[in-house]
C-alpha cells in the first residue's frame, strides 16, 4: 500500500464522560469517511484501559493490540509497514485498518508521550488520514498527545446537564486550557439515546461548553443490538439507519481536510464500472 504523506490529518474523538458512546461515534465517523473517499484509513484505539471496539466489530482475540506494539514504541522502531501489519482491515471496508486498543490495563501508566507521538507520526505516514479515539479521561500520555498534535478535535456528549456541563466543564474547560487547548478549538458531537427525553439542544450544549457545532448522532436499540453481538461493522454496510450514521459529520470532515475520493464521480455509472472490468481484464 502507498503511504501517506507526513501531512495526514489527525481527528481526535474525546467524550466528556465515560460510556456514553465516544467509540460508536469516532468508529462511525472513521467507517462513512473511508467509504466516502475510498482512501486508506486507520482507526486508533488509544484507550489504555477500556478498549471496546474488537468486541463490537467482533474480533474478541485480536492477534495484536496497542499493547503488544509497546517495544516498538518505546525504541522508536515502529514503521509504516510493520503498523499496517498490525493493524486489523476491516471486512466490510477493508480500506479501513484499526488498531486494536491496549488490553493489558497494568501497563497503561507506562505508555509515555513519546510513544504516543510516534505511533501518531507513523500513523500519519501510512494513511490518508487518522481517526484517534481516545476515551472519556486525560490522566494519560495518549490523551494528552493526541489531542494536543490533532488537526481536529470532537468532544462527544450527550443532551444530560452533568455530562456536557459538569464533566465536560472539567475537561474542556478547566483541564485543556492546562495544554494549551481552549474550548473554541474543539467541535461538538451530540449523542440521543432511544430512551431520552427532554434534554439540552445543540445550542445549548456549546454555549454551556464554548465550543463549536458539529453534528448529532441517534442511538437506537438496534445499534445496541449490533454492538453486543460484534456487527457493528454490517449496520453500518447494510442498515439504512447505520448508513447514514455520521455521514454529516464524516462529509465536514473530509471537506475541511481536502480529502477527496480517489475514485472519480462517474464510477457509480453502470457503463463506467463495465469499462474498468473490461479494463482489468485485459490487463490480467
Amino acid at each position: 500500500m502507498m503511504g501517506a504523506t507526513a501531512a495526514s490529518p489527525l481527528i481526535a474523538f474525546i467524550g466528556t464522560t465515560p460510556n456514553i458512546g465516544t467509540t460508536t461515534a469516532a468508529f462511525a465517523a472513521a467507517y462513512r469517511m473511508a467509504q466516502t473517499s475510498g482512501r486508506q484509513a486507520i482507526y486508533l484505539c488509544l484507550h489504555l484501559k477500556s478498549a471496546k471496539i474488537h468486541r463490537y466489530i467482533g474480533i474478541n482475540h485480536p492477534a495484536v493490540t496497542l499493547d503488544k506494539l509497546r517495544p516498538e514504541l518505546k525504541s522508536g522502531s515502529l514503521t509504516a509497514e510493520k503498523l499496517q501489519r498490525a493493524a486489523h482491515a476491516v471486512k466490510e471496508l477493508p480500506n479501513l485498518h484499526v488498531l486494536f486498543g491496549n488490553l493489558v490495563r497494568d501497563q497503561a501508566e507506562f505508555f509515555t508521550p513519546e510513544e504516543a507521538a510516534h505511533l501518531l507520526d507513523v500513523a500519519s505516514q501510512a494513511y490518508a488520514f487518522v481517526i484517534a479515539d481516545v476515551g472519556a479521561y486525560w490522566d494519560n500520555a495518549a490523551t494528552v498527545c493526541a489531542l494536543t498534535r490533532a488537526n481536529t478535535r470532537i468532544v462527544v456528549t450527550t443532551g444530560a446537564l452533568s455530562h456536557f456541563q459538569e464533566d465536560g466543564g472539567r475537561w474542556i474547560r478547566q483541564v485543556s486550557p492546562l495544554f494549551g487547548l481552549i474550548p473554541e478549538q474543539y467541535d461538538t458531537l451530540v449523542l440521543h439515546y432511544p430512551w431520552q427525553t427532554g434534554g439540552y439542544r445543540m445550542k445549548e450544549i456549546c454555549k454551556e461548553m464554548g465550543t463549536g457545532k458539529l453534528a448529532e448522532l441517534r442511538l437506537s436499540d438496534s445499534l445496541f443490538t449490533q454492538l453486543d453481538s460484534g456487527t457493528y461493522g454490517e449496520w453500518l454496510k447494510d442498515n439504512p439507519a447505520g448508513q447514514q450514521a455520521m455521514k454529516e459529520a464524516a462529509d465536514e470532515m473530509l471537506a475541511r481536510h481536502q480529502i477527496r475520493s480517489v475514485y472519480p464521480a462517474m464510477k457509480v455509472q453502470p457503463w463506467y464500472r463495465k469499462l474498468l472490468s473490461h479494463r482489468n481484464g485485459a490487463r490480467s
